[in-house]
């Protein structure tokens, strides 16, 4: 029975794996696909609308069929083996990048500009391969049952009543104090995803056993994670699209991808237990091979000022799959220097206030009241 059971969670893991591979890999291609039916609409003297032209929808297609396919994979794969994988997407995207690229530049020149991209794609292989080799293997069927179980227990209780405290303080210094830091935003998205994937696979699992046989729609819990999953992803994308509108592209990327894998890998350790029979060197290796993938993300997002090569990735599938190019974020990420709030931001259409910092010198004003002095010469001051 041991074996049996090892044997089917080896099975259930590979064909988890291999979904979330097969999602990413696709969901960057569909998004390169989209940014080229942008750029070409752009270029074009015919102006017509993007959903008009049947680029733009056999890369909607793929993103559909890679989106379909990451979301199946939660109920194969452990959630602490599925979060990470996103790394794939960017791998992918900066490889499409530099396919696109009509750029020439000489082997040396080349090698110094984009040595730490490669070497972070060597990262994020390397560290791909040991967090799905050292990953949890754990092979519960989540029942409902089971998921109700798991929800009422005491770790996940305080599990989420910290998240929730951590999300409300970060909620009002961001709303009430206008912090409108990248650190704090990105922390309210993190939460929001964990959430969102802790649902997912809730909701994976019920679905395919559904569809295997074993009845799970009709129990309260499967209407409560759903309306939670679809809840938690509108506002993670809200948000999201909020910091994009104020910082820079590539390193939302990177630091979203670090905190939202951190988060949601901890919330499969306390939700789904999944490193409950695990031992010191596997969960060592895991950790290793997670960190592997955050430094490899950073080094492959940090060149896309330069290139441009992570653009396809950062302007279509930061803002939630919505297709609108960025033109270099000039207007949809303003220069952000803490002085002006997103508010403001955001009722102009990103031209910026008519209020100037105080420390700002301003010589237009220095003539003009060299001439109200002229035109009345009674006036003297004390």
């Amino acid at each position: 029975m041991g074996n049996t059971a090892e044997g089917g969670s080896y099975t259930d893991n590979l064909i988890g794996t291999l979904l979330a591979i097969f999602g990413n890999v696709l969901v960057s291609i569909s998004l390169t696909i989209q940014k080229h039916s942008h750029v070409k609409l752009a270029g074009a003297k015919d102006q017509r609308a993007f959903y008009r032209t049947k680029t733009w929808w056999s890369g909607f297609v793929l993103t559909c069929l890679g989106e379909l396919a990451n979301f199946v994979s939660y109920a194969f794969a452990p959630l602490s083996i599925v979060a990470p994988l996103n790394a794939v997407s960017v791998l992918t995207s900066s490889i499409l990048g530099f396919i696109f690229l009509r750029e020439k530049l000489k082997p040396k020149d080349f090698a110094k500009q984009y040595g730490l991209v490669f070497l972070g794609y060597i990262f994020v292989i390397g560290g791909t391969y040991l967090l799905v080799s050292f990953g949890p293997n754990s092979h519960e069927k989540l029942t409902a049952v089971n998921i109700v179980k798991h929800l009422v227990a005491w770790p996940v209780l305080l599990y989420m009543l910290l998240e929730i405290i951590t999300f409300c303080l970060l909620l009002y210094f961001y709303k009430r104090r206008r912090a409108n830091y990248l650190i704090i935003i990105l922390l309210l998205v993190a939460l929001l995803g964990s959430v969102t994937v802790i649902t997912v696979k809730a909701v994976s699992s019920m679905l395919v056993l559904t569809i295997e046989g074993t009845m799970q729609l009709n129990y309260p819990i499967f209407s409560v994670m759903f309306v939670c999953m679809v809840a938690s992803a509108i506002f993670q994308a809200s948000f999201l699209s909020q910091a994009c509108k104020l910082h820079d592209s590539s390193l939302i990327a990177s630091i979203n991808y670090i905190f939202s894998t951190f988060l949601a890998v901890l919330g499969g350790a306390v939700f789904y237990l999944e490193f409950e029979k695990e031992n010191i060197l596997h969960i060592s290796m895991f950790l290793l091979g997670s960190a592997l993938c955050f430094l490899g993300v950073f080094l492959i997002t940090k060149t896309k000022k330069k290139a441009k090569i992570f653009e396809p990735y950062v302007s279509m599938n930061m803002s939630n799959g919505v297709p609108a190019i960025h033109d270099k974020g000039l207007v949809v990420q303003p220069d952000y220097s803490g002085s002006f709030s997103y508010g403001t931001l955001v009722n102009n259409n990103g031209v910026a206030p008519a209020p100037l910092p105080v420390n700002l010198e301003t010589p237009p004003l220095g003539p003009r009241s060299t001439d109200a002095s002229h035109d009345h010469p009674g006036m003297k001051k004390d």
